[in-house]
């Protein structure tokens, strides 16, 4: 298929060459003439390779703007020719310059636009769309300052259309601004990752205009703008995820994502763990994983600051993660006393401190 599409291809610019040969265009010589049928052919396949790769929301909004623009450019020469006087030179300058710019700017807005439309109201007509209703995302102020949107995106499981509201990319601006330092440094830290997620070729992130000026609240109008284009929202914010769920609103939590890919393990299995501290119960030791699992050891106080080996005895899932709960014997597990340094120590009471 890939041979036969460059076989055609091939075969359309060496007809417009021959064309451009045959017919001469403004008085060019046959070499000249060649040369302009060459880069005519040339401009016309990759402006085709490039239109492939383009939705059929985006071909249609396209086509609807470039007709309104053409209209509203008629229109415009109309109140040209009366406001210019009879016999100017200005006039037909004037026209193609009102005619290229108006559809230029119909063509343009209407393709931003058009991944908004609704086929589905169409009646099934471009059933073929269906699938792709859910394709752009609609990104909250906390997933955007969190940052682990962009690092999930990078490994290619996040891919379409990221959808930036106007609101949501003003409460990260006067989040920017804000007198307080924490604050300003996450403000600024959110605007980097839209930054970073905008040069990622594999999304297209767009600033969405639309606005509820009747609701105040953020979160609602979020929920809101879900309903009204049957999207998704991507969040880390515990109370919009229950929310958006009681509206009908699917979401994707990068907390739950985050959960989810913790390491598996069973009762009975073994594993490896540094002590960080005494637990709430009697003889009770502490320790963090990686990616901050909280483990509870029994019989693991008396082993603080030290590496030793566990046994799983049983795993808890919780709304604010997962825990795991295991058993020390000095008849049965080896204490591996290795003495830590000052940055793997901070390393795992940073980690301490997120999972609390």
């Amino acid at each position: 298929m890939f041979n036969d599409l460059l076989f055609i291809r091939a075969a359309f610019i060496l007809i417009v060459i021959g064309a451009a040969c045959f017919l001469q265009p403004f008085g060019l010589s046959q070499p000249w003439a060649a040369g302009l049928g060459l880069v005519t052919g040339l401009a016309i396949v990759l402006f085709e390779a490039r239109l492939k790769q383009v939705s059929l929301k985006r071909l249609i909004g396209a086509a609807i703007g470039s007709v309104l623009g053409i209209l509203g450019a008629f229109l415009m020469t109309q109140v040209i020719e009366r406001a210019v006087p009879a016999g100017s030179s200005n006039i037909p300058f004037l026209q193609v310059l009102v005619l290229l710019v108006m559809t230029y700017v119909g063509l343009v807005v209407g393709a931003s636009k058009g991944e908004m439309l609704n086929l589905a109201a169409l009646g099934g007509l471009f059933g073929g769309e269906k699938s792709a209703k859910h394709s752009f995302k609609i990104l909250d102020t906390s997933v955007i300052i969190d940052g682990r949107i962009a690092d999930v995106a990078e490994t290619g499981f996040l891919d379409g259309i990221l959808v930036i509201p106007q609101f949501v990319l003003r409460e990260l601006q006067l989040v920017a601004d804000s007198a307080d330092s924490m604050k300003r440094n996450r403000g600024r830290r959110g605007l980097d990752i839209l930054q970073r997620l905008q040069k990622m070729p594999q999304l297209s992130v767009q600033i969405l205009e639309e606005d509820f000026p009747n609701i105040r609240d953020v979160d609602m109008k979020l929920i809101e703008l879900g309903k009204l284009y049957d999207c998704k929202i991507v969040t880390n914010d515990f109370n919009l995820n229950k929310v958006a769920n009681l509206h009908g609103v699917e979401v994707l939590n990068i907390n739950e994502l985050a959960n989810s890919l913790k390491p598996v393990v069973l009762p009975g299995e073994m594993m490896k763990v540094f002590i960080l501290k005494e637990g709430k119960e009697y003889n009770q030791g502490v320790a963090y994983l990686d990616d901050g699992t909280m483990v509870v050891v029994d019989n693991a106080r008396r082993m603080i600051s030290k590496t030793i080996e566990i046994t799983v005895t049983s795993v808890l899932q919780t709304t604010a993660g997962k825990m795991i709960f295991g058993r020390f014997d000095e008849k049965v597990h080896q204490v591996l006393d290795k003495p830590q340094s000052g940055r793997e120590r901070h390393d795992r009471q940073h980690r301490e401190r997120a999972a609390q």
